[in-house]
């Protein structure tokens, strides 16, 4: 472990000035742009200076990527003037650079964003950051063996936030010494006091409570953060947590303390009297912070502890269920690409992710039944160049909707896969269906959604979620389906399938997953009445291929979707979407009654899914 030297009281001094000088400078900023959260930022500073220029941050300012760099992430992302201040204070950026803040096309934007290239990532929608630094702290340990530690600085506020907690419980228990949070408890929120105000002994006991190394500390004494922060980086069995009491406002007097002053800027006359009150500043200071050593991460083996089957065990007809598919392809995907690894919410033996487990123990990572924290921990494992596949039910990812959201805005490689999915699972009933999820994750930049219908498909777009850079959903089918294509079909996003098709084609459905076994059925019903229908497996999604869509819609009279899953946000309005143009009819079934318990089948009949009710629309659509 590298050593760690306390300044001496000299350098508590040269800390102040720093402190005195970053104040300026958030004050300056926020006042130039118009907007901002200084007093946010000011409650802060001593913390951050501390940390940053006091010894004990590790990290080559030339070389952001550099992969033992200490990690700093700012979880109450609105104290942003005071990230870009640190990075001035450090030389990293120059100083007539923070007079752009929160301008167009300033990399100094609102809230810490990706653009400013020593932001970790962005934040700035509260209760994330411990999870993203759990994930960085996770790969610290278990799979790059760096020294590097992880700091977050936390909001008082955003303690209320469950996401906090589900992140304080997994770190404990994956015992991350080198995960340290740092709560700034300034006691006042955006509108008033927070629910705990200044009483440190109710974090204490909390936080303490879950196995962390837990320090109250002034806030705003350099001699005791200076001491905190050396005790934290000593520490190696637990993380630790810093629970600052700082006070809002911090050094403007009329600002100290004060309510309504959230998100709220100076006016001209203010700032001056607020400058008057810094009294003399050295604006040629700069602060020194230590460089960390240029380790590499520890290689990932390409070897398992098992042997694995030949890729082509599947025939056509075989009854596989895509959901052990996507299991199996992923432990044999495993040997080729050391970087993915696997997160799982307690349902390991339903997604089937514990076959990747079986294979690769030290690549896998149970999350309990913390889906927000899994999501963000995903986030921060993808940052630190690993590519996670990340399962539960497609039911519970809305509870991470928000993580979710977030990860786009920092270029995150994080692929999902969500079992169970639609009224098709059964008698489990509605809490335990998927029928959102196609729409959620849809709604994400740049996002692949992806629906297997047999084993040989979910085997191949597994692969394909690999090499596509950004977010991917896998949406995968409880039930057994047979295999309908041979192991040497190849499924490249943005395409899709035709199944059937003739110069006689009346109809064209599109579908997905274990409706278009539906559709296939009908289709053979249809035919034995001398009615031809073409049958397009849209497996991707989005992107969606829109060529061949439209060529459906000039050669048949109309398209019907089905799909197991409401009608907003699925396959219906994709489709109906990338025609925007065409004058063909767009029939859509989806679920529209409110599902129950029952047999799948049952489910699919009472939804309007199934095969008759494909045959029933057909016929109906051909009448008129």
């Amino acid at each position: 472990m590298a050593e760690w030297v306390l300044m001496d009281e000299a350098d508590s001094g040269y800390l102040i000035e720093i402190a005195k000088l970053i104040r300026y400078w958030i004050l300056s900023s926020t006042t130039k742009a118009g907007s901002g959260h200084p007093t946010s930022s000011l409650s802060a500073v001593e913390l951050m200076v501390g940390l940053l220029f006091g010894g004990i941050f590790r990290y080559d300012l030339d070389k952001p990527a550099l992969p033992n760099n200490d990690r700093l992430i700012f979880s109450k992302g609105h104290a942003a003037p005071l990230l870009y201040s640190l990075f001035t204070a450090a030389g990293a950026i120059k100083e007539n650079e923070l007079g752009t803040l929160r301008k167009l096309n300033s990399p100094l934007e609102g809230h810490p964003s990706i653009n400013f290239p020593y932001t970790e990532v962005a934040t700035g929608s509260l209760g994330q950051g411990l999870s993203i630094g759990l994930g960085m702290a996770l790969n610290a340990k278990y799979l790059d063996n760096l020294p590097y530690k992880t700091y977050v600085l936390l909001g008082d506020s955003e303690m209320s936030e469950g996401s906090v907690w589900e992140a304080i419980q997994v770190a404990s228990y994956y015992k991350l010494g080198n995960l340290i949070g740092i709560i700034d408890v300034n006691r006042l929120g955006q509108r008033g006091e927070t629910m705990v105000g200044h009483d440190l002994d109710l974090f204490y006991k909390r936080i303490s409570a879950f196995g962390w190394n837990t320090i109250t500390v002034d806030g705003h004494d350099f001699s005791s953060i200076l001491k905190a922060f050396k005790q934290a980086f000593i520490s190696t069995n637990n993380p630790t947590m810093l629970i600052a009491k700082t006070i809002k406002g911090k050094g403007v007097s009329f600002l100290e303390d004060k309510e309504n002053w959230h998100g709220k800027i100076l006016t001209k006359d203010q700032f001056k009297l607020a400058i008057q009150e810094l009294g003399n500043l050295n604006f040629s200071l700069r602060g020194s912070i230590k460089k960390a050593q240029d380790i590499k991460p520890k290689k990932q083996k390409s070897v398992t502890l098992k042997p694995l089957d030949d890729p082509a065990i599947y025939h056509i007809g075989d009854l596989v269920s895509t959901r052990k598919a996507y299991g199996i392809a992923l432990a044999r995907l495993g040997t080729i690409y050391p970087e993915i690894l696997a997160l799982d919410a307690e349902v390991k033996n339903s997604t089937f992710s514990q076959i990747f487990e079986e294979y690769f123990p030290d690549r896998f990572f149970e999350m309990y039944i913390a889906e927000q924290n899994m999501v963000g921990s995903a986030l921060g494992l993808s940052l630190r160049g690993k590519i996670p596949f990340v399962s539960t039910f497609s039911a519970f990812f809305s509870r991470a909707h928000d993580q979710l959201r977030m990860l786009q805005y920092s270029n995150a490689n994080v692929k999902f896969i969500g079992s169970h999915a639609g009224v098709s699972i059964g008698e489990d009933g509605p809490s335990q269906m998927g029928l959102e999820d196609i729409g959620m994750f849809r709604s994400l930049l740049s996002s692949a959604v992806l629906y297997p219908s047999d084993a040989v498909s979910c085997e191949k777009l597994v692969k394909e979620a690999i090499n596509y850079q950004g977010i991917v959903y896998l949406r995968t089918t409880r039930n057994n389906t047979p295999v309908i294509y041979k192991q040497e079909e190849h499924f490249p996003i943005g395409k899709c399938k035709i199944l059937r098709r003739s110069n006689s084609d009346v109809v064209t459905v599109v579908t997905a997953g274990i409706t278009l076994h539906q559709a296939l059925a009908a289709y053979e019903e249809l035919t034995k009445k001398n009615t031809f229908i073409r049958v397009v497996d849209l497996y991707s999604i989005k992107p969606i291929d829109i060529k061949t869509l439209r060529q459906c819609a000039t050669e048949t009279k109309a398209i019907i979707t089905v799909e197991d899953h409401y009608p907003e946000g699925g396959i219906g309005e994709a489709v109906r979407s990338a025609l925007s143009n065409s004058t063909v009819p767009i029939v859509s079934l989806a679920v529209s009654k409110k599902p129950k318990s029952g047999t799948s089948q049952e489910l699919l009949d009472y939804e309007c899914i199934s095969k008759q009710a494909i045959i029933a629309k057909v016929l109906e659509i051909l009448q008129k």
